[in-house]
């Protein structure tokens, strides 16, 4: 196996990204969107899986990765007392996608190996590879193909395209991935590689000055909010949820998803990171392209819970028995089968972002208010239904306290709105279902035994979505119900800083032990804040910095030694740590701590 996941960087162009091992190894790259196939994934298979290596020949040297600061340059560095080498990886920012590899002698000359193995189609095609112009093509069945260009002699060897060049101190190397069809049949140009990596980084640099958060934990926060830009489709404005697929939340188990779609969930959460850090333009690039989603919803009102960054439909979830999977977790699964599930909660986080959006951003259209009064209509008759909830359980459907409180939410942000705006609704309708919702939370998933709201109703269970009752301001975070299920998700759910998703493990449908969600222990120190316990609550969330990558990034879980399990980066970690920094830091200045 090749580096663990916690061992990458990311690099993009707001069209796809690529993950950089440690070790120089480009190990996970679909090409040329976020959901297309697969031409590097040797992250899910070491064997089979397509891989773009470039690396020093020193033995024994250490490895350092960081990024250019307030950019996505990524830099990784071999230090070895026989010499320092430096291999620079960027996405360039245009209109031609390329993906720019640059190796450096910094100290002392030493001799490099590149070895560029593309496996298309999800390693199920391997490409017919020919010299052209002083270039290589690869060509997968088809017709898709890829041109490798470089300022050093490149040569075949079998499907692959290599090279083994020596450097003198100061010299560098450069790689061009791009379309075949679009780029031309000729080596690299140093020069036109200088410009590409000054241009990549000063675009990086422009879009992190437009940050307003000047808070504590500023690295981390901007590490964050480049994280989510990453994720961001520059044409459309939908977020992905990460740009990887596969990748196990148990090692050896099979809760092994597909993340590279945009989930409607995500929606509040992103609009309010970015408008929280003054990156407006995304915020509402994101909620025009809810507002389409929102028009194609039919006469009934019903929205799908995820969408193609495009806002295609077509998820349908297929396996791919021919890779290993990730330390032999199987099965390896492309596409996404909880399209399909009933989850009411999209609701609530579509009109908080909508509620957000309109208070900080643009203003709702009359077309986007249309869909409103028909997902509204729809819902406050629809909103008593079991479903399979925040989760995508697959173990049936079942009455889920989060789908409730989304529910709540959804009717609240809908008449707030629309008397904010003076928008036509049916407000008597909607309002009296979101009081019959309130009434319906508090009698039937409030345990008096336990003194805690539970995961379903009438169950013992606790589950820490729950945690998101007092952030979306349905309960106040010193309501006395609500102190005593903080405490009771503090002994239940929490291990020193690290929080897991829910307590009953059979409530998914599927076998095997996770680890503890990030996202769900940012969630907890934000509640520790809103209840006042400040101290503990800045203790907690700078133990969970700790968790991060050398990069500052987060997959989705921390397995049982800490290792990140699940897809990486995971857009809902960053978005909570977003959430919970910028609230902690104001709580902290007010009370002068």
């Amino acid at each position: 196996m090749g580096e663990p996941i916690e061992n990458h960087g990311i690099v993009g162009d707001l069209r796809t990204a690529a993950l950089v091992g440690l070790d120089g190894t480009v190990d996970f790259l679909c090409w040329p969107h976020f959901d297309s196939p697969s031409v590097f994934a040797s992250l899910l298979d070491d064997e089979r899986g397509g891989r773009f290596e470039l690396a020093p020949v020193l033995d024994g040297a250490r490895h350092r990765q960081l990024y250019l600061p307030d950019t996505n340059v990524l830099l990784t560095r071999f230090l070895s007392h026989h010499g320092v080498a430096e291999i620079s990886d960027f996405m360039a920012m245009g209109r031609t996608q390329r993906l720019v590899r640059r190796a450096k002698a910094v100290r002392q000359g030493m001799r490099f190996r590149m070895r560029c193995a593309p496996r298309f189609d999800y390693a199920r095609a391997v490409p017919a590879v020919r010299e052209e112009g002083g270039s290589l093509v690869f060509e997968a069945p088809g017709g898709r193909a890829l041109r490798l260009r470089a300022t050093v002699p490149l040569r075949m060897e079998g499907a692959d395209g290599v090279a083994e060049f020596d450097l003198r101190a100061g010299e560098a190397a450069a790689f061009v991935l791009e379309e075949a069809a679009l780029g031309e049949a000729r080596p690299a140009d140093p020069r036109e590689v200088a410009n590409g990596f000054k241009a990549t980084a000063d675009y990086w640099r422009g879009w992190s000055a437009h940050s307003t958060y000047r808070g504590r934990w500023r690295d981390m926060v901007n590490r964050s909010a480049l994280v989510l830009k990453l994720m961001t489709s520059g044409e459309h404005g939908s977020i992905i949820a990460a740009p990887t697929f596969g990748l196990p939340e148990t090692i050896g188990g099979v809760r092994n998803w597909d993340y590279r779609y945009t989930w409607i969930r995500d929606a509040a959460f992103t609009v309010y990171a970015f408008l929280r850090l003054g990156h407006v333009a995304e915020a509402n690039a994101f909620m025009r392209w809810l507002a389409a989603r929102g028009a194609e919803s039919g006469h009934d009102g019903h929205i799908d819970l995820m969408y193609g960054f495009d806002g295609h439909r077509q998820l349908g979830e297929t396996e791919l028995p021919h890779l290993r999977g990730y330390a032999d977790s199987r099965p390896v699964r492309i596409g996404n089968g909880a399209a399909g599930q009933l989850q009411l909660d999209i609701y609530g986080e579509l009109m908080d972002a909508a509620y957000l959006s309109d208070k900080y951003g643009e203003q709702i259209s009359h077309e986007a208010w249309q869909g409103v009064i028909r997902s509204m209509d729809w819902l406050s008759t629809n909103w008593e239904q079991p479903d399979e909830g925040i989760w995508e359980v697959r173990g049936g459907r079942q009455h889920f306290l989060h789908s409730r409180l989304m529910c709540w939410v959804a009717l609240d942000r809908a008449i707030r709105l629309a008397r904010k705006r003076s928008l036509p609704a049916p407000l008597l309708r909607w309002s009296e279902a979101r009081d019959t919702i309130h009434a319906d939370i508090h009698a039937n998933f409030w345990n008096a035994e336990q003194r805690a709201f539970v995961q379903v109703r009438g169950g013992a269970s606790l589950d820490a979505s729950c945690l998101l009752m007092p952030l979306m301001r349905f309960i106040s975070p010193t309501d006395p119900r609500w102190i005593s299920t903080l405490r009771a998700v503090g002994e239940r759910l929490v291990e020193d800083s690290l929080v897991r998703r829910y307590e009953d493990e059979s409530v998914d449908g599927l076998d095997g032990i996770e680890g503890s969600f990030n996202m769900c222990s940012f969630w907890y120190v934000e509640c520790l804040a809103r209840a006042g316990d400040l101290k503990r609550a800045r203790f907690l969330f700078e133990k969970m910095l700790g968790y991060a990558n050398h990069l500052g990034l987060y997959a989705e879980e921390l397995g049982p030694a800490g290792e990140h399990l699940g897809n990486f980066p995971q857009a809902f970690t960053h978005l909570a740590l977003i959430s919970a920094a910028y609230y902690l830091d104001r709580a902290l200045s007010a009370a002068e701590i």
